[in-house]
């Protein structure tokens, strides 16, 4: 197991999503934040199902800034309750791997 996280994330708009991966690269929160667009997200919400079109953020981070990270989703993001989840990274390419703690602060 590594320090290395992914973190997920939905937006409901491009341009929110472009502007949370900014700046979250900005700040050194994330390496790398891939963009996934329009996927259909269908959820309950207080208590109704809904369904969504929203664009998936994959961020590439450590465990050491997760709860900046988190807070920083929270403050920034349009939602009440946006969605911010860790994933441990297990193993990978010890060079990307390296890239990431480089990249992050």
């Amino acid at each position: 197991m590594t320090d290395k996280r992914v973190v997920l994330t939905t937006c409901d708009s491009p341009e929110e999503a472009r502007q949370l991966a900014q700046e979250l690269v900005d700040r050194r929160l994330a390496a790398c934040v891939n963009i996934i667009p329009q996927i259909v997200s269908v959820y309950r919400w207080k208590d109704e199902i809904e369904t969504a079109t929203e664009w998936l953020l994959v961020i590439k981070t450590t465990a050491d800034v997760f709860e900046r990270l988190r807070d920083t989703i929270a403050k920034l993001h349009s939602y009440h309750v946006p969605e911010c989840i860790q994933i441990v990274i297990e193993d990978g390419s010890t060079a990307y791997l390296e890239w990431i703690a480089a990249s992050v602060q």
